[in-house]
């Protein structure tokens, strides 16, 4: 069986733990929990006719260098770098720290995903992605599932060629 690292990263509140729940435990809870340091656990998926096992590691809100170990990095294949569909505070740093990310990953997957769409409507997701430095790869709902299994599916298909 094929096994992929994939880091769930990004600022504070925007649905990290909530999608890594919802993906790994099919779970939502509206109750904001602040991850301390690193949530890992795993799930296996089926990609391209075959098993792949995701290790999941869901990181404390921040990407910058002082405060996240690089060590949380290494052996990892992939990155899904989260933002705040309703705050666009959560895009501020977004280009900065898609670049960081590269350099620390240069040949991993990197998925910038917009979370919270269950928050707003089309023409604001619309406007903010519009207003985005970066594309974003895919629009999700923790909360409503929209577009979680996707994003897993995707990225473990793009993991199998890389």
């Amino acid at each position: 069986m094929i096994s992929k690292k994939v880091i769930l990263t990004g600022s504070f509140g925007v649905g990290k733990t909530s999608l890594f729940n919802k993906f790994v435990y099919s779970k939502f809870s509206d109750k904001y929990l602040t991850t301390i340091g690193v949530k890992v656990n795993k799930k296996v998926i089926k990609v391209g006719g075959e098993e792949m096992s995701i290790l999941l590691w869901d990181i404390a809100g921040e990407v910058s260098q002082d405060k996240v170990p690089v060590s949380y990095f290494l052996g990892a294949s992939g990155i899904i770098y989260v933002f705040d569909l309703t705050r666009a505070v959560t895009t501020k740093n977004m280009k900065e720290d898609i670049e960081y990310l590269r350099r620390l990953l240069p040949n991993g997957v990197i998925k910038i995903v917009g979370n919270k769409s269950d928050l707003v409507g089309q023409d604001i997701i619309e406007k903010v992605i519009a207003e985005l430095a970066l594309p974003c790869d895919l629009v999700t709902s923790a909360k409503t599932g929209e577009n979680v299994e996707e994003l897993f599916t995707i990225i473990g298909e793009e993991l199998l060629v890389a």
